[in-house]
Order: structure tokens, then sequence, then C-alpha cells
């Protein structure tokens, strides 16, 4: 992709936020993905809710949600979105000592919510990590991946 195909460079080459106060509003959608694996003490923990710090896919929803609200004070070029919906489900896979995040964004704008997902779903991994980080210091996030987005101009996408 060449420079001038990147939306974030104004023709000078220097970065700048997008204007996008002629776009259309449609309803916007993400869905991103990614997962932790751990020890079996930690995983045992984390499932038999034996965590001192408290149930920890509780707080890593929660802390999932906020990701998603502050996604434009972390990534410097996105534009402050309102979302109307931020769902967070988490699978446990026993055999692989694995947890999988999915988080699913919403908003009805002008751009979309691509960046907010995959914040979100990184920050529910980062807090797994945080909660059982005195058990597991070993604990290894991967996969982190926008699954599929619909809405705007460059329309949907499926991975």
């Amino acid at each position: 992709m060449g420079k001038s195909q990147l939306t974030h460079l104004n023709a000078a080459g220097e970065a700048h936020m997008v204007d996008v106060s002629d776009k259309a509003v449609t309803k916007r959608v993400a869905l991103a993905t990614g997962s932790i694996t751990m020890n079996e003490e930690a995983f045992t923990a984390l499932v038999e809710e034996k965590v001192s710090k408290g149930n920890v896919l509780g707080i890593a929803r929660i802390a999932a949600i906020q990701g998603a609200k502050k996604t434009s004070d972390l990534i410097p070029l996105c534009h402050p979105l309102p979302l109307t919906k931020v769902n967070v489900e988490f699978a446990l896979i026993e055999a692989e000592r694995k947890v999988i995040a999915e988080v699913e964004v919403s908003t009805n704008g002008v751009t979309g919510v691509e960046m907010e997902a995959l914040t979100a779903t990184s920050v529910a991994l980062l807090t797994v990590y945080d909660m059982l980080k005195a058990i597991d210091k070993r604990m290894e996030i991967s996969s982190i991946a926008l699954l599929r987005k619909q809405g705007g101009k460059s329309g949907d996408f499926v991975r």
C-alpha cells in the first residue's frame, strides 16, 4: 500500500486525524477475539473462582467494556465514539488451559468500531493476566484478531 492510500497521513506524509464529518451515519459492528493460555494451577483457580483478587472473568468483562470506551484515549488517531453496545463473552478450553475472549462492539456513527473491539479484547486478556500473574507469570496472550466488521464505506469484512 502506497503512502497516498494511508488515510491517516496528509499530503505531506504527516499523521493526522481523518476528517469524517461528511460521512453518513450508519450502524457499525465489529467482533474481535483473542486468547490467553496458562498453567494448570492458574486455570483451576480461575474455573473454581479461587483467586484472591475476585471473579477473574467478571472483572475482565468490566475491564473490556471500559477499554472499548477508552480506545480513543489510548490509540492516538482514533475518533471518540458513542458506543451503543459492548458484549463480552468468554470460552474456557480446559484441554488447552485457555480462555478465549470475544468482544462485539456496536455504534451508530460515521466511523467503524474495529479498534474498540480489538482494544476491549486486549484489555480483557490483560486483566486475566493481571489477576492470575501471582500463580503463573508465563501466561501467553495470543491470536488477537478482527473476526468481522459490518457497515461503512469499505463494506463488510469476515476473516
